[in-house]
Order: C-alpha cells, then sequence, then structure tokens
C-alpha cells in the first residue's frame, strides 16, 4: 500500500513541477509557441523527502535562466531551524528579550514543549550532519574558497564569540559546492588544520606529480592560520590572497580619504587581460606609490605572488577566484540568520541552524544556479595541469608573512 501511494505521489509531484517549468518557459516540452522565453536543456534528480517515503523528481534545467519548483519549499527546513534554535533557547532560560518576543508571536508563549522541540531538531539535525559529513569522492575541486565570521554562544554559562568557518568548491563541472563548516573558540593555526584535514578526509583530492586533478588555488584573507593550514593540508595548492580584503587593509593603514585613489590605482593591476600584462602594471603600481606611499608600496612588493596568483589560471576564471566575495555572501545570509538569535544557546544549535542555512544554499547552486564556471574553461585548466604545470604557481613559493 505504501508503494503504490508513493508512487501515485511521485507521479503528482512530478506533474506539478512540469506545469510550473512549462509556466516558466511559456511552453510544454515539443511545443512551439510565441511565449516561449527559453528551452528545456534536460534534467536534475532531486530526492524528496515525504511521509509516504522519499519520491525521485526530475528537476528540469534551462538552456538560459534557472528554475527550482516553488513546491519543494527550498527555504522550509530553514525556517525550522530558526524556529527550533528560538524555542530551545526560550526552554533553556537564555533567550534574549527579541528572542521573547519572537516566541509570543509564534503564538507559543505557554505551549512550548521540550519534546516538540527534540522531534523539530532531530529531523533537521539528520539532515544536516548527512550532508556535512558526505563523502566529496564524486568529484574534484580546482578551487576552493574559505573564510569565517563569528557568531555569539553561550559556553559555561557566559556569552563568548565563537569562530564559525565555511569552505566553498567549484567542482570540475563549474558548479559551487558548500563543502564544510566547523565551530571553534578560535582561528588558530591548529583550527584550521583540523577543518581542512577533515575534508581531506572526506575525500577533497589534492594534486600531486602524478594526478594533478585537485585543488590547485585557495582563495582566502591573510590570516595566518589559514595559510599554515593550506600549506600542511593541501600540498600543491597555490594560495590567491583576497583582493578585496587587502583593500581593507590599504584603508585601515591610511584612512578612507587616503586610501580611496591608492584602491582605485591597485584595481588597475585587475584591469589587465594577460599574465604578462598584470606582472608589468603590478610593478608599475609599485614605483607609482612608492614616493608618497612608501608603506603601501612595501606591502605590495611583499605580497605580489599571493595577490596574483590568479593570473596562472584561465582569464575567464580570474574575476570568480581573485577574492572571497562569493563566500562572503554567504556569510551575510549566515549573519542574518544569526541576528534574529543574537545569542545561541549552545553550540549544537550554531550547527543545526548555520547548517541547515548552508544545506539550502548548496541544494539552490546545484539545482537552480547556472554553471559558476564553463566547461569549456574547465577544459582549458586541465589541459593546463596536465600539460603544462609548470605555468602555475608553486606553492613552496608561498610566504607565511600577512
Amino acid at each position: 500500500m505504501t508503494t503504490s501511494l508513493r508512487r501515485l505521489l511521485q507521479a503528482g509531484l512530478q506533474d506539478l513541477v512540469d506545469a510550473e517549468a512549462t509556466a516558466v518557459i511559456g511552453a510544454g516540452r515539443y511545443e512551439r509557441t510565441q511565449d516561449r522565453r527559453t528551452r528545456r536543456n534536460g534534467r536534475r534528480p532531486k530526492r524528496l523527502a515525504t511521509t509516504a517515503g522519499e519520491v525521485d523528481l526530475a528537476i528540469p534545467k534551462l538552456r538560459q535562466g534557472s528554475f527550482f519548483p516553488s513546491l519543494l519549499s527550498p527555504r522550509k527546513r530553514v525556517d525550522k531551524a530558526l524556529y527550533a534554535v528560538i524555542c530551545s533557547a526560550w526552554i533553556e532560560g537564555v533567550s534574549t528579550r527579541k528572542v521573547d518576543d519572537l516566541v509570543r508571536a509564534l503564538g507559543n508563549e505557554s505551549g512550548i514543549s521540550r519534546s516538540t522541540v527534540s522531534r523539530i531538531c532531530k529531523d533537521i539535525d539528520e539532515a544536516v550532519g548527512e550532508f556535512l559529513a558526505r563523502p566529496l569522492e564524486h568529484t574534484w575541486f580546482p578551487y576552493l574558497f574559505v573564510d569565517a565570521t563569528y557568531v555569539d554562544v553561550r559556553v559555561n554559562h557566559r556569552v563568548v564569540s565563537q569562530a564559525l568557518v565555511v569552505a566553498t568548491g567549484v567542482s570540475a563541472q563549474g558548479r559551487r559546492e558548500i563543502l564544510g563548516m566547523a565551530v571553534g573558540d578560535a582561528e588558530t593555526t591548529d583550527f584550521w588544520t583540523s577543518f581542512l584535514r577533515s575534508l581531506r578526509e572526506r575525500g577533497l583530492r589534492v594534486t600531486t606529480d602524478q594526478d594533478p586533478e585537485g585543488v590547485v588555488l585557495v582563495t582566502s584573507d591573510a590570516h595566518a592560520g589559514i595559510r599554515s593550514a593550506v600549506k600542511a593540508i593541501l600540498p600543491g595548492a597555490a594560495w590567491q590572497r583576497c583582493r578585496v580584503h587587502f583593500a581593507r587593509n590599504i584603508t585601515s593603514r591610511l584612512g578612507s580619504a587616503r586610501s580611496k585613489p591608492v584602491n582605485a590605482l591597485i584595481s588597475t593591476i585587475f584591469a589587465q587581460t594577460s599574465r604578462e600584462a598584470v606582472t608589468a602594471q603590478y610593478q608599475h603600481v609599485i614605483d607609482s606609490l612608492h614616493p608618497s606611499f612608501p608603506q603601501v608600496a612595501d606591502m605590495l612588493t611583499e605580497a605580489e605572488a599571493d595577490l596574483t596568483a590568479f593570473a596562472a589560471f584561465p582569464r575567464e576564471h580570474w574575476p570568480k577566484i581573485w577574492s572571497n566575495n562569493p563566500i562572503e555572501r554567504l556569510n551575510r545570509e549566515i549573519k542574518r540568520r544569526a541576528d534574529v538569535v543574537q545569542v545561541f544557546p549552545d553550540r549544537n544549535c550554531v550547527t543545526r541552524l548555520i547548517g541547515a542555512v548552508l544545506l539550502e544554499q548548496h541544494e539552490e547552486w546545484q539545482y537552480g544556479e547556472r554553471r559558476y564556471l564553463s566547461k569549456t574553461s574547465l577544459r582549458h585548466l586541465t589541459h593546463t595541469l596536465h600539460h603544462d604545470q609548470h605555468a602555475l604557481p608553486d606553492h613552496d613559493t608561498i610566504t607565511l608573512n600577512p
């Protein structure tokens, strides 16, 4: 009976998905209409958990734009996680006034039970735990992005700031994936090393002389802990210092007004179209700044290999790999959700809510986003890795002085 119900449910849900896709496209399959806005381009599998069991759906892909069916409610899990964390804080008596107001607004001021919250948490924790522990052997990731943000957590009856680190990668198929997250006391070298090692243990591939298909570039800020961990755990990977973070460093040193023309001049380095032009312009900028801003010229001289590591890779990839902007946008979404809670009752609640946010974003990238990098440019990268490795930056040249 359950099998029959599951089949009926699967057929019905698939019909709804196809109907919504038809409305978005402006035409059915093999149909010609004047209202057609784009065309189908194959399908992606999507497994959906229902009360009748798991059902397999096929999500249409589009040649232009993206499509993700509204009935799958991509934000539903995050909303449940947020609800669970808010209620946990309220039950434990560690909530802020903002959380108390939210509980009253939800109409649950006197009706929240531990069993209800536990049941919600169990479902979320299983999904998040499976996601964060999933194997990474299904493909290889040439580009890795790592960054940290901070959230307030109650630890041993005190509210302390905790480091929340996230890693994202671009796969060999050109799609972004969220690879992992961790919560710790601070961004120490040991913490970053442990985090990157956990990715390796789950199957993240590193480049070797025998097999160059692995992580070839890591983009991050200049935190010494990250750089030391990359050197130790990801041998063969070059390091790209985020150009946006470097510009912020300049602003911190010179002040907002004085730094604007300096950063504008530095940005001309990233407007070049060849590796040779990048090198030449970099030296020109150093020479131009040295008379008036010798300290900035010295910063640039010291950071040249790290700021220009991107130039060894395909030109099409440059704007996507020379900064941490993609992961910083993700961090803003994390902070938006964390600001609702303000103070997390414990680390498990951090993993529950932020893990749910990351899981939903990962699914949207997989099913709704166009490729982050094109197949053609990735074939170029793969060819370079296999036949011209000397063209790539040498990891051993990375210094550990920020």
